[in-house]
């Protein structure tokens, strides 16, 4: 086992994998990475599911299957990423439960075609929910101004949510109000509040984003500065008077979770994010590479600080270059949401090809 992963496991950290195949569940690996690595959840979303069916003939023999029994398009697709999910789910299964459900998880995205219609959002993720049939797999939903009545709705429908396509502080902020409204909601009704939801936010885009635009001592910095604003606002949710009385009833925290922290920049460590953002009752979801590599010759420094650390420092700074925070932050969303949708389109035109070619 890495003594490197397992050390930030014991920190209070869960190490996900941001990615699924059908090969790395049919050659083992996913349990090799779960015995070996410290992994103890995956996630999904379109990209990754394109890539996994473009590149691969595993599924072919279930395209051809599917296509006999008069399926196509999107009902095909989920059919797909269901199954591998539901593998999956059951391979972190033991640990769900021994976490009593704060870990062990899976997540599946609705499309993201949906991305701003709440009432169509909220009726997939009900459907998908019912139809993995795993009490461990997430629904993915993006953190849009259109997409937090969705989320609101399905924690008060008692559907586990991953709110996707954070950015910033105040995106995390918007999610989480959503979640605690939900909640709230399921107290005033008489039903159990424990409903696991985590909230997204994802980290290197900040850094790509203003690449080659500031000065170079803040190279690789807004990113992980942006992160440890949105701790703060994370820690200081889990001590306000609202929390509590939530919890007084029985309510589970929204866990805060990292993505997209695979670095860009070839010149940076490749375990950059992971060792910036080491921090206890949160999740790192990481590309295989970047978990790979950082089990082989990773390194912990400090853990990140509830304070802030000098992320207003690193902000005023690069405010003062002409960074507009906001803007940019609305812009990392949509882009976020734009290479989805192109990723699903792709995958569906992959999916047709491959039907055809197998009918």
């Amino acid at each position: 086992m890495s003594k490197i992963t397992a050390l930030l496991y014991r920190m209070g950290q869960s190490l996900w994998l941001d990615n699924i195949t059908r090969d790395l569940l049919d050659s083992g690996t996913l349990k090799k990475y779960i015995e070996e690595l410290s992994v103890t959840g995956l996630t999904s979303n379109p990209t990754i599911f394109n890539n996994a069916i473009k590149n691969s003939t595993s599924y072919d023999t279930a395209v051809a299957q599917k296509v006999k029994e008069g399926k196509s398009g999107e009902e095909l697709f989920f059919e797909l990423a269901i199954e591998d999910l539901a593998r999956a789910a059951d391979l972190f299964k033991p640990i769900h439960e021994r976490t009593n459900g704060v870990d062990g998880w899976v997540s599946l995205e609705v499309s993201p075609k949906l991305a701003y219609d709440a009432q169509s959002t909220l009726a997939a993720a009900k459907q998908l929910h019912a139809q993995a049939g795993r009490p461990n797999l997430f629904i993915k939903i993006p953190g849009t101004p259109e997409g937090l009545p969705a989320i609101e709705e399905a924690i008060f429908s008692g559907v586990p949510v991953n709110v996707t396509l954070l950015f910033s502080p105040d995106h995390y902020r918007a999610a989480a109000a959503a979640y605690l409204r939900g909640i709230q909601r399921r107290i005033e009704a008489g039903l159990n509040p424990a409903v696991e939801s985590v909230a997204s936010v994802f980290v290197s885009r900040w850094d790509g984003a203003v690449a080659g635009k500031t000065h170079e001592e803040f190279r690789n910095r807004l990113g992980i500065a942006m992160a440890e604003r949105t701790y703060k606002i994370y820690r200081d949710m889990l001590h306000s008077d609202r929390w509590m009385r939530l919890a007084n009833h029985g309510a589970h925290p929204q866990r805060l979770l990292w993505a997209s922290t695979g670095t860009k920049d070839p010149h940076a460590p490749d375990y950059l994010y992971v060792k910036a953002l080491a921090s206890p009752n949160t999740i790192n979801t990481m590309p295989e590479a970047t978990l790979l590599k950082f089990g082989e010759h990773g390194e912990l420094g400090r853990i990140l600080s509830s304070g802030g650390g000098d992320s207003e420092e690193v902000v005023y700074n690069m405010s003062r270059q002409g960074v507009d925070m906001e803007a940019l932050a609305a812009k990392l969303q949509k882009e976020g949401a734009e290479s989805f949708v192109k990723s699903w389109e792709e995958m569906m035109s992959v999916v047709a090809q491959k039907a055809q070619a197998l009918r």
